[in-house]
């Protein structure tokens, strides 16, 4: 999952960073490299808030001219379309642990943003709601 971002320069010197998709997402850095590493975590963290709330996570637009891209981990990418099929599907936690015959609190940790998840459990949660996760290489 690749998000445009828009770098703008600020009057300080620096960089204000936000995200059409994900307007939750505004951060700043007093240099460009700074400004894209800030990018990134501010990306993340601002999932937080969709996972939070229970709610769609915006996918990305396609990029415009001038914008930079910012990609989410891959342990991230695979969480937000977990959450985003569990809330299509109108699928709780405690519903997903039944199907995965597992523990609430496993599917609490597995949809956790902050916690170490191994790729193949989020594949296996979301083939319990009839979804494959594939990985491809470009």
């Amino acid at each position: 999952m690749q998000y445009p971002a828009t770098f703008e320069p600020d009057a300080s010197g620096g960089f204000v960073v936000t995200f059409k998709d994900i307007p939750e997402a505004i951060t700043q850095g007093d240099t460009e490299a700074e400004a894209l590493e800030m990018a990134e975590d501010a990306l993340i963290t601002a999932m937080d808030f969709y996972f939070e709330d229970r709610r769609p996570v915006p996918l990305p637009s396609k990029p415009e001219a001038g914008d930079r891209i910012i990609t989410l981990p891959l342990s991230v990418a695979a969480k937000v379309l977990l959450l985003n099929e569990m809330v299509s599907q109108r699928v709780r936690p405690a519903d997903l642990a039944r199907q995965m015959n597992t523990a609430p609190q496993e599917v609490s940790r597995i949809i956790d943003l902050h916690h170490t998840t191994k790729i193949d459990r989020v594949a296996e949660a979301l083939a319990s709601l009839g979804k494959r996760l594939e990985l491809v290489a470009v």
